[in-house]
């Protein structure tokens, strides 16, 4: 349920969001329709056919929340190991993608 509980904030339970597809799997998102909020929310399922893509405006940041023992982000022409607790800073312009399945929160700028 998604719970709006003032004028001045927003309750959000991503329990109940539905599922975007996105290049890296299934997203849900919040506070794209917030005018007033520079940035969404996005808590990813990352699969393993995640596609190298990159973002002519965003920026996004990934905290990863789990992920496999052979999880892995490719940036550019890098490949960097990962694991839970990591977080990853991604200007626009920069080619990436999620190898190995993970679950991630996404920080988008300007909202997404």
């Amino acid at each position: 349920m998604v719970t709006k509980t003032g004028e001045r904030y927003r309750v959000v339970d991503f329990e109940s969001l539905p599922g975007t597809p996105c290049p890296c799997g299934i997203a849900k998102r919040a506070f794209m329709d917030i005018e007033e909020s520079p940035n969404s929310i996005h808590v990813t399922q990352i699969s393993t056919e995640a596609l190298t893509h990159y973002h002519k405006l965003h920026t996004e940041t990934y905290y990863i929340l789990e992920c496999g023992a052979e999880a892995a982000m490719e940036l550019d022409d890098a490949v960097i190991p990962v694991s839970p607790g990591m977080s990853i800073f991604i200007p626009p312009g920069v080619r990436h993608r999620a190898i190995g399945e993970m679950k991630i929160i996404n920080i988008v700028h300007p909202k997404f």
